[in-house]
């Protein structure tokens, strides 16, 4: 087992080590391994959707970017997870898309 000790001001604070150790002690000691799920990230479509939901919408890029008040070029950039948009173009893609509550996912 190959373990890293984490010291303050010379004393044993921290114990690192690698999960499939940790897992081992785990299932050792008697205990399952409990893994947090993000379950809100089921709830709402992620900013890698976008190019589908303006195909769904029956819209090009450049008539999406042009209500949305970008180009069709930094839209693109954004299908493509090339840039990351502010809240103000979120919030306007999501209105735009009809999709309520769109723009808190991403």
């Amino acid at each position: 087992m190959k373990v890293q000790v984490i010291k303050r001001d010379g004393e044993p604070e921290y114990a690192v080590l690698p999960w499939a150790d940790y897992l081992a002690l785990l299932q050792a000691a008697g205990h399952a391994a409990q893994v947090p799920v993000a379950a809100a990230d089921t709830v709402k479509p992620a900013l890698s959707e976008l190019a589908r939901l303006r195909e769904e919408k029956g819209l090009s890029l450049q008539e999406l970017a042009r209500s949305v008040g970008i180009s069709p070029h930094y839209l693109g950039m954004i299908e493509s997870a090339e840039r990351q948009p502010d809240a103000a173009i979120k919030r306007a893609l999501a209105w735009a898309l009809g999709v309520a509550g769109w723009e808190e996912k991403f």
